[in-house]
């Protein structure tokens, strides 16, 4: 799987994987630590969530900007990482009575993300010579270490959580998470810099692509303006799984002392972790068999599966799960994370791949933050949708995703010779 990939992808992959540590550890308590600890309403915890999911993904549009024009990828990331790691600390110093704290803590983190987040994504398509067949497995590996970290980040938080019983230990783990992920990036530098190349007179990224016309351009920035728009309702219908899919296991799932509700967070990565090496072999067979589907043919099929997922949690709700009885078997969740992460693998590191082979270089960073910023968006929607998620029975609730998601999905078809064409 490894197999001709450069050096420098697994020096990204670990500094990625504790960044999305400290990331995952402090979203897997966040709900519960507004609920429990702050004693908020659903209504209000939805808007929370959701302003907080879609800020800290839209700033990757400024970070993007910043690495293009000023400091360039290397330097804007590590800034980033320290503001991170500042920000978690702090959310571990918030309660009940230092409610400014948890707000401003927030307000860093957004800041830190954006510088960091954009910009590794970036790094990595730079790894790759322009139409290199790897560069879709590049980010599928890269993916991997995004849900390592994802996957640890729950464990670690009900841990904690036990041990001290209150959430701030797990925000102060993350602030942890994102100093290793610093000291990853700072020692192993020389196997990545190559891909942050920059002229030494103007201190502009240099440009290895192909010379493009103001035609072929104005046709790429369509077409992931066009990807950007579509895929705001799978991420307004994936990162429920922080928000209704956790409120699903806290209320309608059957409490079992190993498996909290924060827990079930966990096996989104895990199956990320067991399916990408199939995926990855899966992909290059294809290739073998000149089958592959394009990068946006790989995006419409992962909306596709995902509202496959969504219908479990139809199915589990007609059967019980809108009485909010605790009556409801772990199955329901554990089967929906597993089809969902089927539709995550074919869509999310695709999405960063797609942007790496289309964005002109001048604005790369700039482009990747607008991947992010789609994914704002859509995070943003997740939470203000998700306060409505006692409103009116479950199985409509998640019934309303199914079809958002396939009509999604219809919308990639509709449009993806044109996306297919901006790929060469």
């Amino acid at each position: 799987m490894f197999k001709g990939h450069p050096r420098g992808l697994m020096v990204l992959f670990f500094t990625e994987m504790w960044e999305r540590f400290g990331f995952y550890t402090m979203l897997a308590v966040f709900t519960l630590y507004m609920d429990e600890t702050l004693g908020w309403s659903d209504s209000y915890k939805g808007q929370i969530y959701g302003l907080y999911l879609g800020f800290v993904y839209f700033t990757p549009i400024a970070g993007g900007w910043i690495a293009d024009k000023l400091l360039g990828y290397r330097k804007t990331i590590i800034l980033g990482a320290i503001i991170l790691s500042l920000g978690y600390f702090l959310l571990s110093l918030s309660g009940p009575s230092l409610i400014w704290i948890f707000y401003f803590a927030l307000f860093v983190i957004i800041i830190g993300n954006g510088l960091f987040k954009a910009n590794i994504s970036v790094l990595v398509g730079n790894l790759y010579e322009s139409g290199s067949s790897l560069k879709d497995s590049g980010y599928n590996i890269f993916y991997m270490g995004i849900n390592l970290g994802a996957f640890l980040a729950p464990l670690a938080a009900t841990w904690l959580h036990d041990y001290f019983g209150s959430y701030q230990p797990a925000f102060a783990a993350a602030g942890t998470g994102m100093i290793l992920s610093l000291v990853v990036f700072e020692i192993w530098k020389k196997r990545y810099m190559h891909a942050d190349q920059r002229d030494a007179h103007t201190g502009a990224p240099l440009d290895k692509d192909e010379k493009i016309s103001p035609a072929q351009e104005k046709e790429r920035i369509f077409a992931l303006l066009t990807i950007f728009a579509i895929v705001i309702f799978f991420w307004m219908s994936f990162h429920q799984n922080g928000f209704a899919l956790t409120l699903f296991a806290q209320r309608s799932t059957v409490l079992i002392d190993w498996l909290k509700p924060e827990t079930y967070a966990t096996f989104n990565p895990l199956f990320i972790l067991l399916l990408t090496p199939l995926i990855v072999v899966f992909w290059n067979w294809l290739r073998k068999q000149g089958k592959e589907p394009s990068t946006p043919g790989k995006i419409g099929l992962g909306m596709f599966i995902s509202g496959l997922a969504l219908i479990i949690m139809v199915i589990a709700c007609l059967a019980g799960g809108d009485a909010d009885a605790n009556n409801m078997g772990p199955q329901w969740l554990i089967s929906t994370y597993f089809v969902i992460t089927i539709g995550e693998l074919c869509l999310s590191p695709m999405g960063l791949s797609f942007v790496s082979k289309v964005a002109p270089a001048r604005i790369r960073g700039t482009m990747m933050g607008g991947w992010f910023g789609a994914t704002a968006i859509g995070n943003y929607l997740s939470g203000l949708f998700g306060g409505f998620y006692n409103s009116f029975p479950h199985h409509l609730f998640f019934g309303f995703l199914v079809v958002l998601l396939f009509i999604s999905a219809i919308l990639v078809r509709i449009f993806l010779k044109r996306l297919k064409h901006a790929t060469r």
